[in-house]
């Protein structure tokens, strides 16, 4: 079986000999497209077609498109279905006799393969510095700027990337300055894994993550030692690599002589991926040396997806190339064409059709003009694709949200329902349904934040019930958030806002600042009531000196579990649960005052960090046991961005396991809010049957 199929059901019919003499693929009727069609997701260059693209003697030597039914571009290429050459945006290259003998041929790996060229007939390859193209090979003129310390961008299967020498601290520092991208870790691309193994510590279950079709970037433990610019990952023990997925990164690579390369997405930061070559050049110019292009055009943006081993479990963090849009089983059909829209940051959305849900890729944050309209894009390209005319919408609850304002602005315009999903029901739905479950369960929802029922800012959540219903049944205690968004980028905010709900004079602030922000809080001026466990993360990290202003998202909350990483436990601070009306409160004020002790106290911050780590583990397991105790629930859904902190994901899931739980976590779909959309779609499906 191919490394890419999965056997999803087997039914056969029986019928009378037709007289046929040979195999043959009939001509695709036109007016049967989409309905129930599968699309691949774009897959990587498989052995066979390296070993030719490597091989003088072969015709395909050397050639950057080289494809076959195993592997190449599938779902970045497809304009319409059937899935036919002349719906693909390699209709512009008609085969040549040789490869057109390929495609007929049933015992050729190149049989129907739509994508199948060589040299004679399809795209071609060229490098452009400035206006205009460069005589003679491309990929010896973009590694003569990568050697040089220049920046290329590279056109790649969902997009453009840019790329640069992965070993040189002014080359990364140099594409960061003109990136406008400070401190958040970037991408490396190594040809094969020998050199993944030079850089990193690899199990046998990140190889197979690494190694599989869809080339994820893989978070791994950085080698002591390893030849890697310090500016790639400042301060992480982490490095996220992939390897070459396609053919033009193993011919750059090999040019290279294996020197890993930086490969971060060519944009902007917070703009879509560029993949109109136009688009590119106009966006890119002030930012690549030259551009590595070629003449395929690209039709569905998917930025690389992203995935780590957590706790000897493969769980992706970001589903976009390889990964979509690879269905998802329902375990209830929808009644009706259904469509999911997702949240605001690490957008996705989600179409369903009888049991079975198809998320698009990644698009980020919609707060982006140009990302709002590239996701707005890829949903209608998607409808059409896949025939799909939703006639109810799904959306957060959250009534500022661009996905939001969509969901209401064309459910006016074409008369169509709209279901509003809670946040964190949604982040529970979604890792309920893609592991089959309908039945009640504790849902552990810990995240940055949410708009919640009450109208404050949900994030420590333990939710019960199911797909249709659920009660908020445990939570953190609410404190102000200072300045709203922007505690989000100043932790200390969350610091001072947690010191004071604790009766702890905030200390060294300026004394002018601090009267600000404390009138604030005092009179909730600009200071909504947040439970967000993200934002208790935020506070511990500023008050014990790790950051106090973050330049991307969860960047202190990272920070504090790299200083975490390496300790064993050595203890917890308490856990002190209160109950409100029907409702647990986990309070935080004594954790609070202990990490503020220990500081004060001299104990070393990576040691706090530590007992903070413990002591999250601590509160989820203390109100699980308690809510079992309360509802006799023995499955427990643990999701939200705070499990993609590995030490909270690994011990929790653990801890629960021990204590006799069935315990589930997302693994094919993000735990982050790039699973939000599954979710909503689990619950619009469930509450119409």
């Amino acid at each position: 079986m191919p490394a890419a199929a999965a056997i999803r059901g087997v039914a056969w019919d029986e019928r009378a000999p037709g007289g046929a003499r040979e195999f043959c693929i009939e001509t695709s009727d036109e007016r049967a497209g989409g309905d129930g069609v599968a699309i691949s997701a774009d897959l990587a260059t498989c052995d066979a077609c390296l070993t030719e693209l490597f091989d003088s003697a072969d015709r395909r030597y050397r050639y950057p498109f080289i494809n076959c039914t195993n592997c190449g571009p599938r779902l970045t290429i497809i304009d319409a279905t059937p899935y036919d050459r002349a719906r693909t945006t390699m209709a512009g290259f008609p085969p040549c006799d040789a490869c057109r003998r390929e495609y007929a041929d049933p015992a050729s790996r190149r049989f129907h393969a739509q994508p199948n060229a060589c040299a004679a007939c399809g795209p071609r390859l060229l490098a452009r510095e400035g206006s205009g193209a460069l005589d003679g090979d491309a990929l010896v003129h973009a590694a003569r700027v990568l050697r040089e310390g220049g920046i290329v961008a590279v056109k790649g299967l969902g997009g453009y990337h840019l790329a640069c020498d992965g070993t040189s601290d002014d080359a990364v520092r140099e594409l960061r300055r003109r990136k406008h991208r400070d401190d958040k870790p970037l991408a490396l691309m190594v040809r094969e894994l020998d050199g993944a193994a030079r850089l990193c510590h690899i199990d046998a279950d990140e190889e197979t993550l690494l190694s599989s079709p869809a080339r994820p970037i893989v978070l791994l433990r950085r080698r002591a030692g390893a030849k890697v610019a310090h500016e790639v990952a400042p301060h992480s023990p982490w490095l996220g690599l992939m390897l070459a997925y396609t053919p033009l990164h193993h011919l750059l690579l090999a040019e290279l002589d294996g020197t890993p390369l930086v490969m971060t997405s060519g944009n902007r930061t917070d703009e879509p991926i560029a993949i109109d070559d136009d688009d590119a050049l106009a966006r890119l110019a002030g930012i690549a040396d030259l551009f590595l292009a070629h003449d395929r055009p690209i039709r569905t943006r998917c930025d690389d997806s992203v995935a780590r081993v957590i706790g000897g479990r493969p769980t992706v963090l970001r589903r976009s190339r390889g990964e979509s849009p690879r269905p998802l089983v329902l375990p209830f059909p929808c009644r009706r064409p259904l469509l999911a829209l997702g949240g605001e940051l690490k957008a996705t959305f989600a179409l369903g059709r009888g049991a079975t849900a198809i998320l698009g890729p990644h698009h980020g944050d919609l707060e982006d003009h140009h990302a709002y309209r590239a996701y707005v894009d890829a949903i209608a390209h998607f409808e059409r694709l896949f025939a799909i005319r939703p006639a109810v919408l799904a959306h957060d609850l959250h009534p500022d949200y661009a996905s939001t304002r969509y969901a209401g602005e064309r459910a006016r315009a074409e008369g169509l329902e709209v279901v509003a999903v809670q946040h964190h029901h949604a982040h529970v739905a979604a890792c309920m349904a893609e592991h089959g479950l309908d039945e009640p369960v504790i849902g552990v929802a810990l995240d940055g934040g949410g708009y919640g029922l009450d109208r404050t800012i949900w994030g420590g959540e333990f939710l019960v019930g199911d797909y249709r219903n659920f009660r908020r049944a445990a939570h953190l205690r609410p404190v102000p958030m200072p300045g709203g968004e922007r505690a989000i980028r100043e932790p200390w905010r969350m610091a001072v806002a947690h010191l004071r709900d604790a009766g702890i004079d905030a200390g060294n602030r300026p004394e002018a600042t601090l009267r600000v922000l404390c009138a604030m809080i005092d009179r909730r001026v600009g200071s909504p009531l947040t439970s967000s466990m993200g934002r208790l993360f935020d506070a511990v990290a500023a008050i014990v000196g790790v950051r106090d202003e973050a330049r991307h998202e969860a960047q202190a909350a990272m920070e504090l579990e790299w200083m975490a990483t390496d300790l064993s436990e050595d203890g917890a601070y308490p856990c002190v649960l209160a109950g409100v009306d029907d409702t647990l409160v986990v309070d935080t004020r004594p954790i609070v005052g202990a990490v503020h002790e220990d500081h004060c106290g001299g104990v070393a911050a990576p040691r706090i960090a530590r007992r903070f780590h413990s002591t999250v583990v601590d509160i989820i397991d203390t109100v699980c046991r308690a809510l079992r105790d309360a509802t006799g629930l023995e499955t427990v859904v643990l999701t939200g961005g705070v499990f993609m902190n590995a030490i909270v994901a690994a011990e929790a899931r653990r801890r629960l396991s021990d204590r006799g739980f069935r315990v589930r976590s997302p693994a094919a779909t993000p735990t982050n809010d790039g699973g939000l959309s599954l979710g909503q779609l689990a619950i619009a499906a469930a509450r119409e049957v």
